[in-house]
């Protein structure tokens, strides 16, 4: 597995994690939800190595994250950050073609799964376009395709894992839940997939496990119907809802309703 153990991340007089403690399953979405400034994307840096921890250990199938090469970890480790801060006048099928740098499997092949991963978020249409002249949710698109591209086929012997942060910020409706869609069908293509959202309906929509962050600690894992409850959600975002199941999958409909009466803007009722 891709794991955290006991971390704590430090910067100035600011503590971003604290003794967190967290496995990826391949095979699974974790979806990580909670307020700004939680720790999410500290987590996921730290994951992907991005990020130096102060204590505890990042491990990558019972090895120390950094003692992968780089090489190898690219070819099982693929982030999908906030921002992707591509400024130059690439084809979009060029931005795509980056995810396959790792591996040895030939032009044929790598041209292939750009083109597969591109269906796969409806961007197929875009191939041919310079990168520089996509809207923010074309480039988005573009970007997840670029990350679909790195893990599209197991690597014998090895793990794969998709990290994205927020990858639905940018995106319309539609194009949300087909994102999710692609990243489910990675999870049962035996990928272990963390994605953190912000909208907790999509997180109990599409995820097995829920890790609910506060203030960089960890305050609830496991299962949609265990951790989305209507009191772990007024301690975490201040704010009181009702939890239904959803009428097709049983799975938790979260209904905002208005601020706890501690909370800025107390009384409002949000539609």
């Amino acid at each position: 597995m891709l794991s955290v153990s006991s971390i704590d991340i430090v910067a100035g007089s600011a503590r971003l994690l604290t003794a967190l403690s967290l496995s990826l399953t391949p095979g699974t979405v974790t979806a990580v939800v909670g307020p700004n400034g939680a720790g999410k994307t500290s987590l996921l840096r730290a994951l992907s190595g991005e990020l130096s921890i102060d204590s505890g250990s990042v491990q990558l199938q019972g090895r120390q994250l950094a003692d992968w090469p780089d090489q190898e970890r690219a070819r099982m480790i693929a982030v999908l950050p906030q921002q992707s801060l591509l400024n130059f006048s690439f084809q979009v099928g060029e931005v795509v073609a980056l995810g396959r740098h790792p591996h040895k499997t030939g032009a044929r092949r790598d041209g292939e799964i750009v083109d597969e991963a591109l269906a796969a978020v409806d961007a197929a249409s875009l191939k041919h376009r310079d990168y520089t002249t996509l809207s923010g949710g074309e480039k988005q698109r573009v970007h997840l395709a670029r990350v679909l591209a790195q893990l599209w086929q197991p690597d014998e012997g090895r793990e794969r894992y998709l990290l994205l942060d927020e990858p639905t910020a940018a995106l319309d409706l539609a194009h949300q839940h087909m994102i999710l869609r692609a990243a489910r069908t990675l999870a049962e293509d035996g990928v272990g997939v963390m994605v953190i959202l912000h909208d907790l309906n999509l997180a109990a929509h599409y995820a097995d496990i829920v890790v609910m962050l506060d203030h960089g600690r960890l305050l609830a894992s496991g299962d949609v119907h265990s951790v989305l409850t209507e009191k772990n959600i007024e301690q975490v975002f201040g704010i009181t809802v009702t939890r239904l199941s959803h009428p097709q999958t049983d799975r938790p409909l979260i209904i905002y309703r208005e601020h706890s009466s501690d909370w800025p803007g107390s009384g409002s009722v949000i539609p």
